[in-house]
């Protein structure tokens, strides 16, 4: 079974939509229509109450079909029971009814009341949704809505099955039932009489019934349309309709009203259609049933005494006729006596009673009939239409027209005697009634005829019949009633361009002799001429227009005006030429008000008939009409005359109370300034007409008495409209600021004088003090918004009012945009008007409530920019509203108006024409404003407490936010409803960011219902596009929401609680649908996302994974955005002007041609646009708005046109493009925030991170990519590239093994060959596209490094060849095998990565040396690390030679020399310049390093040296000592800080590796240039290289370190070779010499015991310290080698007044301090084979240690942050061995740089024992030679003991020199 709300969906989806149904619509349309044919057959026929089903509800248990027991309490049998008597429902629906209720609105919280009246609502809108089903079904077949053929007969056949099973029957007995005051009617006396309706509103329930009631009687019409009516339904229909017409007489329910008209016209189309259905062949239904015809003609003839039923039946009397006129025609019957006789009987009654004008006041021209439906209204009229030409057509109903027609010219006043014009001052007498009844009726006659086609003026094509009749009544007319009622009618014919024209040619003076244009401007003219000849002969008064001359006059005039407004636009050029005449009466006293406005109403007409038009018509005003206020233009305006438009207003109309002159005045006017182009004067010239509007109309417009109602809204609605254009077109400047301190200086005696008052400035003045207008207006808008729909719908003015309001609304809505810009100066006279509004915050309520206003959406619409307004104008807007009694039902019309934009089936071009966006784009707009704010407040947020502490509740209250959420559950309509679908997706994405409502809508989207929408990838993530060419919009729009709905999953994977189920749920839940559908499970020791996929699945990832489709979708190439106009316009000037008008810098600000659309996108306003244009045109071709060529002027005028459509076309193109980005700027975060965060716990992340890369590379690479596109897909390259990098050493098994093996320390996860040459080709690719930038290279040369990190090493390159060596042998017996064939691997795969690169080098290198020389200071950066990263692959020399013949490394050297560095704080470009300068100096340096002594050869060739030294003299200045770096603030600037790590460290690791080539040279060649340069280098920077020396090694950080060490290793290659000592370097060496070797152990070692190793808080760290300070031991140990070796230096024994702790002086070191170093080597050599071994074992027994001493470990090597609180053992292991393996490489090579320290020392002592006679020439030499060797000799036995298995390196060599100096200690020790 379908239920009714499924019914009426599917029914609204299919048939309502602006686009043909799809297939599958078609098939659930038809689906439901077949399972719901049962409801709809027996239509609110319900299951009565039966006692059994009472008892069982009062047993409290109730078992509903297809569910279990349901368990009742008290309360629910309570609600149950009062529903069924109240509703007359049967107990178990009712119990259903509360289930349903609970399910929509959660009922738990409320009261009985609430519960039972919701449940009612619900069971009234589940038959409003049955019944507006039917009646969409019966619409969709009457009326033409281009349904295809097939689906059309589809529905007709079920709905012709359905009437002919009784269903209009059961329509006719549901519109009497409903009416009675029962329970399954109206209610009955004990009934609830209210009820809660779907949005939760108070309702009562008479109206809901009434309108049902309503709703059966429009189906009941439709369905007369679709199966012709039974002689019995006619019946039942005419007795219900005297029902219905006895109910109305005295009542002013409109529903009461429309149902009576529903069921007269159910009755006139019933006779009417089944008339002319008939043939000669098929007799009509009615007509073959002789006894109906009998019977239904005597009950139609029978006089009643009601006279509203009498009125409807004498409508029925005419019906009955004309179907009888329509059968004796057609089927030329044989009872043509009988039915003549009928036919005059009713005739008689109808011409006698005056039927046409019982339709006409009390039918057509009611509140009731205005206000019904659209559509069948135009049924209702239609059917006149047929009644009207078939009853003309008739000869019997043409001669009764003919006899009242002679009995109209014979009784009615003759036409210019004077009793015509005591007819229309005196009607009243009996005598005038009772002898002109008949009269009347011809005149009825013909308004009803006017009546009927001003409706539907489209009804009069190919409608001979009329046109016949026109001519007919048009001849012989003696009086002015019938002149003025046919001349009516001939202005409503003339609505139509057809009619139009057919008017114009029958009063051309052919047609009637009597009535033609030229007796309308003969008669103007005749009294113009007796005016003159009056004023000539100086008479006392002027001769008076009879009434009925004037009555004739103005119908005339309005038939010219009709004639004009809907003529063809060409024709009507030619047809009046000469206006002047339609001036000459205006000015005259004694000139009717209403023919004035007759005149003025026609010559408004002729504004638009040509484009001089405006000038002439405004030449004639003021050379004839009546002056105004005097103003500038007050001398051209006859201001001599006394009676003026002041004194017409106040004396003439005021006394008649009726205003037509002043109505037409201002009409006329305002439709005059509409067309005003030129804005210059600022509407200096208006300020006349301004001031009489606003002095003497508007100000006293509330308090006139008004004859006609209709006049004070005409009056009003022209006074808003001229305040209106005033605001709108004149904007405020600069020069207004002053206006009010001028003004303020003159005396309140005076008034500011006319010629400086600016209409816009004065209404702002008006409006921000309270004054006049404001008042006024506030007067209209402020008896509320239910006040103003009641009189909307009751009175027939209520068009006008409503007009009225939304006038008020539009001049409040620009008063506030205009007045921010001079509130601030003009205080404290005028305030802000949001202050003039606070101050009475009822007129704040007012404004908003006009929400509700359902029947203009405009009004809607500006009610809604107003609430946007205020929101960020006044800051407690929504305290006001809470305290005022309107505050929940502003909530609910909020919805109301929300959820019935997402219902409607019309596309709406114009987004700011919806009410619906704009509601969105207001909630969107106040999320981040100070809570509360309007978007809690509509989202029903709670404001009591804390907003971030809310627990949304949508199904309990009705809101936007639950009307939203409904709409994005299930994207109703999504090609009409697709802006509220991209804003809703948007609001939810900004609600989640916003930290104040973050929290309560993550949780609400968290749970299982919502799931953050996920399941909409499907749906419309990755659905394809729609057409750009079809529908462009929907394209745009369907991007966005791809773009928001993907930002939206990106947030909750980004900021998602995983400890919260429902987020894990979510989470994984997303993951899942956008990487695949594998089998999924939760990881229950630490809670992480596991998904577990097959083989196939992995294999198949590619085309399952929606991440990659939904990165396909975005793959089209971006439309054009480019204005070419220059191809349109070649041949014109229009293109530099279009330049001008776009390029112009005023566009950019308030008031130009561009505005930023409702997504922030920058585009082009087609208005403005087309102002500015025109204007230019008048400017540049002053002849185009005057007299221009017609050819030339349309010529301007396509040429325009075609730049609109272009200008257009580039709007779309520009919002396409912008979507397409917004949607990959979706996709990237969602793909980065997953690689980053989520797949951790995929096994098969490896497989997806490589997919993503390879398909964003592809997608960056590719053609239809653009620069922007380009730049976000090479981030999420980057992206997955550095997470693959990583994944290199996460080792397959830590999940899943128990273990953690030392080959998981080589068995990294990395692609294989094929795919890394594969990644490196696309890269190129990437980098070699036609269309890059730097910005774009910058980042692809961010990936490429990235790449080469990734392939640079197999193994961590941390841990040393040698410990894996070790760690494998224990594991596997061919662990060598293993480590050679990974080496072969990372071999191969560098050769295939440089033969790759080297394939496109040259292209390549254009573009990196371009970007390194001519770039950005990062562009250079960036490029120097690609050259950098070229050269550490380069085993062939190849960019070596590159670079040298490009002159890159020339210019490289330049750029470093002319390097100089200013200190700015306030500047990031020097600090970048300096890391530029670094880059090119690492450059150098890798260059030297790479390629060896050739390297370093090319750079010393080029001036190396002399570029280094001018660099560093330029960037660095030496003052006092050179202490370690601190960047606190107090010590070191962190300007000096930086230079020194980023000028002076460089440089002398490029200077200190150029020292390479020194090696090669004669240490006695002293012109050699190398060594002569290097000590050049030296001498040049003596003080840097003294401070270095000089400084204080026990406080030295790494830095400092680094520095000395590249010092002593500079000075200790070259500067043997210098002979000079006035340098003081050789003191510095030997000095630090003293001061390092003299330290004991515990300064060089940190390692000391087993203990000492758990107690190290950073172990990394003290590594490096300690490595670092036996290099520099090393180094200075080299340098006294080379002293002691090259040039014989002989150090003494010892120096007895040497005391090693004191400060060093210029002493030499002596043997013993050598010795005393070795013993600190020795033991420190001994110590770190000790704790190597136990580092090694360690990592063999990781598996055993508990987890305390896993963390401590991870602790200690200060690794926390990679550990997470929830990972495995398993990963903590991995982690813990990895580092200990690294701990491990840096103790082996702390090792080995000892060895070499040793291994220099050891040679020393050697040198120096060989020859030992000039250590032993004195007494004490001997004995200290004795007493050193005495100390020696232990330590050579401890080096002797090292073992090559602890050590790990060979000490063959070694040893041998330690047994050799051993051996000469002995030897010593014996001499």
């Amino acid at each position: 079974m379908v239920s009714a709300k499924q019914l009426l969906s599917a029914i609204e989806s299919t048939l309502l939509s602006s686009t043909p149904p799809s297939p599958s619509q078609r098939i659930e349309l038809i689906h439901a229509i077949r399972h719901s044919l049962p409801s709809l057959r027996s239509l609110l026929s319900f299951p009565p109450p039966k006692p059994s089903d009472r008892a069982q509800v009062e047993s409290k248990e109730v078992r509903l079909p297809d569910s279990g027991p349901i368990p009742l309490d008290d309360q629910d049998v309570q609600i149950a029971l009062k529903l069924s008597d109240d509703l007359h429902l049967n107990e178990i629906d009712c119990v259903r009814l509360l289930v349903s209720a609970n399910q929509e609105w959660g009922l738990q919280g409320r009261g009985p009341l609430d519960i039972l009246r919701l449940t009612a609502g619900l069971w009234f809108t589940e038959r409003r949704d049955l019944i507006t089903a039917l009646y969409t079904l019966l619409r969709a077949i009457v009326l033409d809505q281009g349904l295809e053929a097939d689906l059309q007969a589809d529905i007709l056949k079920y709905v012709e099955d359905l009437i002919s099973n009784g269903l209009r029957q059961r329509l006719i007995s549901l519109i009497k039932e409903l009416s009675r005051e029962e329970p399954a009617g109206l209610g009955g006396p004990n009934s609830e009489r209210y009820i809660l309706d779907s949005r939760g509103a108070l309702v009562e329930r008479r109206a809901v019934v009434s309108r049902e009631r309503l709703i059966l009687g429009h189906c009941l019409v439709l369905s007369l349309l679709v199966v012709r009516a039974s002689p019995k339904d006619v019946k039942d229909i005419l007795t219900t309709l005297k029902d219905s017409a006895g109910d109305i007489v005295g009542s002013t329910d409109i529903v009461k009203n429309q149902i009576a008209y529903s069921l007269l016209f159910s009755l006139l189309i019933s006779l009417i259609s089944d008339a002319l259905s008939a043939s000669p062949d098929n007799m009509s239904i009615l007509s073959q049933d002789a006894t109906f015809r009998h019977d239904f003609h005597e009950i139609v003839m029978t006089i009643g005494n009601d006279q509203m039923i009498e009125g409807c039946m004498h409508c029925v009397r005419l019906a009955w006729a004309v179907h009888l006129m329509i059968i004796q025609d057609v089927t030329d019957a044989r009872e043509t006596n009988t039915d003549g006789r009928n036919i005059s009987s009713c005739l008689e009654i109808v011409f006698s009673n005056n039927v046409f004008q019982f339709l006409i006041d009390r039918v057509l021209r009611t509140p009731a009939y205005q206000n019904d439906d659209e559509d069948i209204m135009y049924i209702y009229n239609a059917y006149l239409h047929k009644l009207i030409t078939s009853f003309l057509s008739h000869p019997l109903a043409r001669d009764k027209v003919k006899e009242t027609k002679e009995k109209a010219m014979t009784t009615l006043s003759p036409y210019k005697m004077s009793a015509s014009h005591d007819y229309v001052l005196d009607g009243n007498t009996n005598s005038q009634q009772n002898a002109e009844s008949a009269p009347k009726t011809f005149v009825s006659l013909l308004e009803f005829v006017s009546e009927v086609y001003e409706k539907e003026p489209e009804l009069l094509s190919g409608n001979d019949v009329l046109w016949t009749f026109v001519k007919f009544v048009g001849e012989d007319h003696t009086n002015f009633q019938t002149l003025v009622a046919f001349l009516k009618m001939l202005s409503t014919l003339a609505s139509s361009e057809d009619g139009a024209s057919k008017v114009y040619e029958l009063l051309q003076g052919r047609t009637f002799r009597s009535i033609s244009w030229s007796t309308l401007f003969d008669c103007l003219s005749i009294y113009e001429g007796n005016f003159k000849q009056s004023l000539q002969s100086a008479g006392p008064i002027l001769p008076e227009i009879q009434e009925g001359d004037a009555k004739a006059l103005a119908a005339y005039l309005c038939v010219l005006r009709k004639v004009m407004e809907n003529g063809n636009p060409i024709e009507r050029k030619t047809w009046f030429p000469d206006l002047e005449p339609l001036f000459k009466l205006l000015s005259y006293e004694n000139v009717p008000p209403n023919l004035k406005g007759a005149l003025r109403n026609t010559i408004s007409t002729f504004i638009h008939v040509s484009p001089n038009m405006k000038d002439t018509i405004w030449g004639f005003l003021e050379q004839y009409d009546l002056p105004v206020v005097v103003g500038p233009q007050g001398g051209q305006m006859m201001g001599s005359q006394v009676y003026d438009m002041r004194y017409e207003l106040n004396e003439v109309e005021a006394r008649s109370e009726h205003y037509p002159s002043t109505i037409s005045f201002l009409g006329l006017l305002n439709a005059l300034i509409a067309e005003e182009r030129d804005t210059t004067d600022r509407g200096r010239r208006f300020i006349g007409i301004f001031r009489f509007i606003y002095d003497h109309v508007f100000g006293p417009f509330s308090q006139r008495a008004y004859a006609d109602p209709s006049e004070k809204w005409q009056l009003g609605v022209a006074c808003l409209q001229h305040f209106q254009m005033i605001l709108s077109m004149y904007d405020v400047k600069d020069e207004d600021i002053d206006i009010v301190g001028s003004q303020s200086q003159l005396t309140t005696q005076q008034s500011t004088p006319l010629q400086m008052q600016l209409p816009v400035i004065e209404l702002l003045k008006d409006f921000m003090s309270g004054q006049t207008v404001f008042r006024n207006i506030m007067g209209i808008l402020l008896p509320g918004v239910d006040a103003i729909i009641a009189e909307r719908t009751n009175h027939t003015y209520g068009l006008l009012l409503e007009k009225a309001v939304l006038l008020s609304l539009e001049i409040i809505i620009l008063v506030l945009e205009k007045d921010s810009l001079v509130s601030e100066y003009w205080r404290p006279l005028y305030q802000p008007f949001d202050v003039i509004l606070s101050q009475d915050h009822n007129q704040i309520v007012a404004l908003l409530e006009y929400i509700r206003y359902d029947f203009h959406p405009q009004i809607q619409q500006r009610s809604i920019k107003i609430m946007s307004i205020l929101s960020y104008r006044i800051v407690g807007l929504v305290p006001i509203v809470l305290k005022s009694n309107s505050a929940g039902l502003l909530v609910e019309d909020y919805a109301a108006c929300l959820e019935l934009s997402s219902e409607g089936s019309q596309i709406i071009e114009n987004s700011c024409d919806d009410s619906g966006v704009l509601i969105m784009q207001l909630l969107i707009d106040n999320v981040s404003r100070p809570a509360p704010n309007i978007t809690h407040f509509l989202l029903k947020f709670d404001l009591d407490s804390p907003v971030e502490r809310t627990v949304l509740q949508p199904k309990f209250n009705y809101s936007c936010l639950k009307v939203i959420l409904d709409i994005l559950e299930t994207l109703p309509k999504p090609d009409v409803s697709y802006l509220l679908h991209e804003f809703g997706f948007q609001l939810f994405y900004e609600l989640c960011s916003d930290p104040v409502t973050s929290g309560p809508t993550v949780d609400l989207l968290s749970t299982k219902k919502y799931q953050f929408f996920v399941k909409h990838l499907d749906n419309i993530g990755v659905a394809p596009l729609p057409k750009r060419n079809i529908t462009q919009p929907l394209r745009i729009s369907s991007l966005h929401q791809r773009a928001w709905l993907l930002k939206l999953l990106a947030l909750e994977l980004h900021t998602g609680n995983i400890t919260s189920s429902s987020h894990r749920e979510a989470c994984h839940t997303i993951i899942a649908n956008l990487f695949g559908q594998g089998e999924t499970e939760y990881y229950s020791d630490n809670n992480l996302l596991l998904l577990h996929s097959s083989p196939e699945d992995t294999a198949n990832i590619a085309i399952r994974s929606k991440v990659l489709e939904l990165l396909e979708i975005i793959q089209f190439r971006s439309p054009d955005t480019t204005m070419k106009h220059s191809e349109v316009l070649s041949h014109t000037k229009f293109g530099p002007m279009v330049d001008d008008i776009l390029g112009n810098p005023t566009t950019h600000e308030k008031g130009g041609v561009y505005y930023y659309s409702e997504r922030g996108d920058r585009l082009i306003d087609l208005n403005l646009f087309r102002d500015a244009l025109w204007q230019k045109c008048n400017f540049d071709n002053p002849q185009l708005s005057s007299f221009g060529s017609e050819v030339e002027l349309n010529e301007v005028k396509n040429t325009v046109q075609e730049l609109l459509r272009l200008t257009y076309k580039h709007n779309k193109n520009l919002e396409e493009q912008a979507a397409q980005l917004h949607m990959l700027t979706g996709w990237s975060q969602i793909v980065e925030i997953s690689a980053s965060r989520r797949l951790s716990s995929m096994e098969n992340r490896s497989e997806v991170l490589f997919q993503l890369l390879d398909a964003s590379l592809n997608a960056s690479s590719s053609p239809d990519c653009s620069l922007k596109m380009s730049l976000m897909l090479t981030q999420v390259s980057i992206t997955c590239m550095a997470k693959l990098r990583d994944e290199r050493f996460i080792s397959p098994s830590v999940l899943n093994s128990d273990t953690v093996t030392c080959l998981d320390v080589i068995t990294t996860k990395r692609m294989s060959n094929g795919a890394c040459h594969s990644i490196l080709y696309k890269i190129i690719i990437a980098i070699l596209r036609h269309d890059t930038s730097e910005a774009l290279r910058r980042r692809q040369y961010t990936l490429l490094l990235s790449y080469f990190q990734y392939c640079q090493h197999i193994l961590d390159p941390d841990v040393p060849t040698t410990i894996l060596q070790s760690l494998l042998v224990d594991e596997q017996e061919n662990g060598d095998l293993d480590l050679e064939k990974i080496d072969h691997d990372q071999a191969e795969l560098a050769r295939a990565n440089l033969s790759i690169i080297r394939k496109e080098a040259q292209s390549i290198l254009d573009f990196v040396i371009k970007d390194a020389t001519q770039g950005s200071e990062s562009g250079k950066i960036m490029a120097l690390f690609v050259l950098d990263a070229l050269i550490c692959i380069d085993h062939e020399k190849f960019f070596l030679s590159q670079l040298q013949s490009r002159g890159f490394l020339k210019s490289c050297l330049m750029s470093i020399s002319n390097v100089s560095y200013q200190v700015n704080t306030h500047s990031i470009d020097p600090l970048q310049r300096l890391c530029a300068l670094e880059g090119e100096l690492a450059l150098l340096l890798r260059i030297s390093h790479k390629y060896g002594k050739s390297g370093a050869q090319v750079l010393f060739s080029m001036g190396a040296f002399e570029h280094i030294s001018s660099c560093m003299r330029q960037n660095i200045q030496i003052k006092g000592n050179l202490r370690r770096f601190d960047t606190s603030f107090g010590k070191d600037s962190f300007a000096d800080i930086h230079r020194q790590r980023t000028v002076v460290s460089p440089s002398l690791r490029l200077v200190f590796s150029l020292t390479s080539l020194v090696e090669t040279s004669e240490f006695f060649e002293v012109k050699n240039k190398i060594v002569r340069e290097v000590i050049d280098f030296v001498k040049s920077h003596q003080l840097l290289f003294s401070q270095v020396l000089h400084q204080d090694v026990s406080d030295a950080d790494e830095f400092a370190m680094e520095q000395m060490n590249l010092v002593v290793g500079i000075l200790s290659k070259v500067w043997p070779y210098e002979e000079g000592a006035e340098y003081g370097f050789v003191q510095g060496l030997f000095g630090l010499m003293h001061t390092l070797f003299s330290r004991d152990s515990a300064f060089l070692s940190s390692t000391q015991s087993v203990i000492f190793f758990y107690q190290q808080k950073d172990l990394q760290k003290q590594k490096k310290s300690e490595l670092s300070a036996f290099r520099l031991c090393f180094s200075l140990s080299s340098y006294l080698y080379l002293l002691v070796k090259r040039k014989s230096l002989r150090l003494q024994v010892s120096n007895n007044s040497t005391n090693y702790s004191a400060p060093a002086g210029q002493q030499q070191p002596t043997l013993s301090l050598l010795g005393y170093l070795l013993n600190t080597v020795t033991t420190a050599l001994e110590n770190a084979a000790e704790e190597k071994s136990l580092m090694l074992n360690k990592i063999q027994d990781i598996n055993e240690l508990a987890r305390q001493e896993v963390d401590e470990i991870i602790k200690m090597c200060a690794l926390e942050d990679q550990v997470a609180s929830s990972d495995n053992i398993q990963k903590r292991r991995y982690i813990a061995m990895v580092e200990l393996c690294r701990v491990a490489g840096n103790i082996d090579r702390l090792i080995g740089l000892v060895l070499l320290l040793a291994e220099n020392l050891l040679n020393i002592f050697l040198i120096h024992f060989q020859n030992s006679s000039p250590l032993s020439d004195s007494k004490q030499g001997g004995e200290d030679l004795d007493s050193f060797c005495s100390k020696l000799l232990p330590i050579l036995e401890r080096l002797e003991l090292l073992r090559e298995d602890k050590v790990g390196h060979n000490l063959k060599v070694f040893q041998r020199l330690a047994t050799s100096l051993r051996e000469l200690t002995i030897q010593n020790l014996v001499l």
